[in-house]
């Protein structure tokens, strides 16, 4: 027989548990749980762990139609001690999912965490001996259920892109002033015209650059033990050719005008680039990319959006 306590909803300690009243609506749902922790947590990434502050979702399914709710304190004090204890790796994640499961045993039968945060990588300048900090923004996130864990990595990373067409419109330009300044003479010596492209008026025309972001999912190889960050950004910047600079003199400026001249890009150029990086990266089982473009000439973004395309796997939804 229930004990006054307990028929008012009342443990032993002598605290209300309105969990324990009786249920008056009841049926399954898919997710419940915890979002927006603040977390400080060790990231492994390749053989180095980094510390980060990241913001974490954790939920479990509420299976049994019939219980009031989950247990939300034992979510936080599992994500705690799991990132007090040990870095997040892949092999962690997956403990982490497992550890979230069992807790739930008889109510939940899948599982899901995600950690976003900003990573800071030291990045070296293009020509002479200085670095920096660039930031990229990073989500990790686990499921698990039905005997099956799936781990997805996010990531952005932010390059220039200067336009083919405007820079085909720009050399014209400069062309037309050319034949404007030296168009009544016989012959023009290489020195005149070397002086002559020194010289402002010989710019006619600039093509017009944009700062452009990747946005990357991958689904990684369940074999892997940790999360393979730095190599994947490392991969995709040297696929664009123009990643955003940190520290910058002029000697590196002049070497990034370079670089974007040397790769005129749309967004579907650097969709395929980044395409082929991430086809062949034994890493990857499945890849969805988000390229744009934000102009500098429209008032709106060009963007290109694939998949890899592999049964049951991404599709490419803008």
């Amino acid at each position: 027989m229930a004990s006054p306590l307990e028929e008012n909803g009342m443990r032993g300690s002598g605290l209300p548990d309105v969990a324990s009243r009786e249920v008056l609506h009841t049926g399954t749902l898919d997710w419940v749980g915890m979002g927006d922790i603040r977390q400080p947590i060790d990231v492994r990434d390749g053989d180095d762990a980094h510390r980060v502050e990241a913001r974490v979702q954790l939920y479990v399914d509420l299976a049994d139609a019939e219980a009031k709710g989950i247990h939300m304190s034992r979510l936080y004090l599992i994500l705690d001690e799991h990132s007090a204890t040990r870095p997040l790796s892949c092999a962690g994640l997956k403990l982490l999912l497992a550890s979230l499961l069992k807790s739930h045993r008889d109510l939940s039968h899948h599982a899901f965490v995600e950690f976003a945060f900003d990573y800071f990588l030291r990045r070296p300048s293009l020509v002479t001996e200085n670095s920096g900090w660039n930031s990229y923004p990073v989500a990790i996130r686990g499921w698990a259920g039905d005997g099956d864990v799936r781990i997805e990595l996010d990531l952005g990373v932010w390059y220039s892109s200067t336009c083919p067409a405007s820079a085909a419109l720009a050399r014209q330009l400069i062309q037309e002033q050319f034949g404007e300044d030296f168009g009544g003479e016989d012959r023009v010596s290489a020195a005149q015209v070397k002086d002559w492209l020194g010289t402002e008026r010989a710019i006619a025309g600039t093509p017009h650059g944009q700062r452009s972001i990747a946005k990357v999912r991958v689904r990684l190889d369940d074999a892997l033990t940790a999360f393979p960050i730095t190599d994947l950004v490392t991969d995709i910047e040297r696929a664009l050719s123009t990643p955003v600079q940190t520290a910058v003199k002029r000697e590196d400026e002049q070497e990034f005008a370079r670089l974007n001249a040397a790769n005129l890009m749309f967004c579907e150029d650097a969709g395929r680039r980044l395409k082929s990086v991430l086809d062949v990266n034994p890493d990857v089982i499945d890849f969805h990319v988000r390229v744009e473009h934000h102009e500098s000439l429209h008032a709106h973004d060009a963007i290109s959006v694939f998949a890899k395309g592999i049964p049951g796997g991404y599709t490419a939804v803008p």
